[in-house]
């Protein structure tokens, strides 16, 4: 069963920075391409980045560009989420998910539970 789980949330001051990590078990991950989403209360879920199973494509929002990098370490079963820069409009539950497939197009195999990332002074 796919699961995944995601660490590295927390208070950071407008400005800093945080990594998050999205770590994977009983499934290679390395087989998936993985997301970033995050979401506010009363709002949808928005989709943040997302990496290749191989990691030679991702993509980012346009908000995020600049400033978040994703990358992934298959050997470690985890994916990233280098996040500098945070705004104050970056705070949100942030959820990773596995695709069905090894690009970014492929629908949703599994959800983490959510880290929260609160940016403020």
């Amino acid at each position: 069963q796919l699961q995944l789980v995601e660490s590295g949330g927390g208070l950071v001051q407008p400005g800093g920075s945080l990594r998050l990590s999205c770590e994977g078990s009983g499934f290679t991950l390395g087989d998936h391409a993985i997301g970033w989403f995050r979401q506010t209360p009363g709002n949808e879920r928005e989709g943040v980045s997302c990496i290749s199973s191989t990691g030679d494509k991702s993509t980012y929002t346009d908000s995020v560009k600049g400033r978040f990098t994703i990358s992934r370490d298959n050997a470690k079963n985890t994916v990233y989420l280098q996040m500098n820069s945070l705004k104050s409009e970056d705070t949100a539950v942030y959820y990773c998910a596995a695709s069905r497939s090894s690009y970014c197009s492929g629908t949703i195999a599994s959800w983490g539970q959510g880290t929260q990332v609160t940016v403020s002074s």
